[in-house]
């Protein structure tokens, strides 16, 4: 008898029997979220009890190797796990991806030691904090990454001003985290700031931040787009202390990790866009659902025969295999063995993919809108609940034209190089 298809499966296909073991873990709990998705929405409130349900389905170390306590899954688990939830309820998907985002900062750097690129000297400290990393999530805590700030640059998606002072016994961090979900929810906070009197990257450091530690507040409430249930508000830290043994301060750490990831940033950004692809594949079925079961009050005909509809649903769909392809195309790169394509390859790969993904799904819930018209169109209902929620991932991180930007200046520097190349040969 062939078992019933899991949610996460719509996106990953061909799941292993320890994959579909994960995956089913996840599919219990999609009850309970979509039943309290829209008083999250309405709360503008990380539902409380979320917490305890993602941690006794032992899903907060989906990531973690066995041997730290975890499921022992892989990015493939995550986009699925993201995904399905995203079904059910993309604020708590949205907070869950930003939890997992921290195992990268536990089994970045231990590939790195395995790799050589620390010192016999380093080595101690790196490991240190990754297995305190993993072994923390594993045991069923929730960790809050917070690496975004209010402060720009015109060189980098993301800028560090938060800064580290050196003080007996640990660190002290005073800066203000714009963005980060879990606000207040989160059991630790993984903080990424700059050590004092530190330049570029290889100032980097991480930092475990108790939530309740002293000089930690919440920003002011966020009432914007997006999924409003997922306590993204972000953090100030005051002088904060942090001891020694919860920080990871080897100069150039952070960017030495950063050369073991497959391709996005830390090799799991694919995931977020696996919560828009659920909450769009959601609004779809909603869509055809309601258009299905609905009939013209003079024909008896179902509302989704009319011509218009069809070419609105025709529309949805070829928008929603849009997404589907582009991120499984990013999955199979990232999680492949041998690797199909270098760094440099699938790092330009995702350039392109985040903003095709996320426009593509926006697509899908613009496409509810018309399709289901006024009667559909209410602040609370799933499909104006999905317009914010998506409309969102236009600009998370950055957004499509970015993305498209930098993936030109990658091709015409690497055909310009090439030319130069040819001439000085030919001299």
């Amino acid at each position: 008898m062939t078992a019933p298809r899991l949610t996460g499966e719509l996106l990953v296909d061909a799941m292993t029997p320890a994959e579909r073991a994960r995956a089913e873990r996840v599919e219990a709990v999609l009850p309970t979220l979509r039943a309290h998705a829209a008083e999250a929405d309405a709360k503008a409130e990380f539902p409380a009890g979320h917490v305890g349900l993602l941690r006794d389905a032992g899903l907060l170390g989906l990531v973690v190797p066995p041997e730290y306590g975890g499921l022992g899954g892989t990015l493939r688990d995550l986009a699925a796990a993201t995904f399905a939830l995203g079904t059910a309820c993309p604020s708590t998907a949205l907070a869950y991806f930003f939890h997992n985002t921290s195992a990268s900062r536990g089994l970045l750097p231990l590939e790195a030691v395995r790799a050589g690129l620390f010192r016999d000297d380093e080595e101690a400290e790196v490991t240190a904090f990754a297995e305190r990393v993993l072994t923390t999530m594993a045991d069923g805590a929730w960790l809050g990454n917070f690496a975004s700030e209010s402060v720009k640059s015109s060189s980098a998606n993301i800028a560090i001003s938060t800064t580290a002072e050196k003080a007996p016994g640990g660190w002290l961090l005073t800066g203000e985290k714009s963005f980060g979900c879990a606000t207040g929810v989160a059991d630790t906070y993984l903080v990424t700031a700059r050590l004092e009197g530190t330049e570029g990257a290889d100032g980097l450091a991480l930092f475990l931040v108790p939530r309740t530690a002293a000089g930690v507040t919440s920003r002011e409430r966020w009432n914007g787009l997006g999924m409003r249930g997922s306590a993204n508000h972000g953090i100030h830290l005051d002088g904060t202390f942090v001891p020694s043994e919860l920080a990871l301060t080897v100069p150039g750490a952070f960017t030495r990790m950063l050369r073991m990831s497959r391709g996005s940033f830390v090799g799991n950004q694919l995931a977020i866009a696996a919560v828009y692809t659920g909450a769009a594949q959601a609004v779809y079925d909603h869509t055809l659902e309601r258009l299905t079961r609905k009939t013209f009050a003079d024909s008896g005909r179902p509302i989704a025969s009319s011509p218009m509809h069809q070419v609105l649903i025709g529309d949805m769909t070829q928008r929603l295999e849009t997404a589907y392809l582009w991120l499984r195309r990013q999955l199979e790169l990232e999680t492949s063995e041998p690797p199909l394509r270098d760094k440099p390859a699938v790092f330009a790969q995702w350039r392109l993919g985040k903003g095709s993904v996320t426009e593509a799904c926006f697509d899908v819930a613009v496409g509810a809108l018309k399709a289901c018209g006024t009667s559909g169109a209410t602040m609370d209902g799933t499909i104006g609940r999905t317009v914010r929620d998506l409309a969102m991932g236009l600009v998370m991180t950055f957004p499509a034209e970015r993305g498209r930007l930098e993936v030109a200046r990658m091709a015409t520097d690497s055909v310009e190089s090439a030319l130069f190349a040819n001439v000085r040969a030919e001299q």
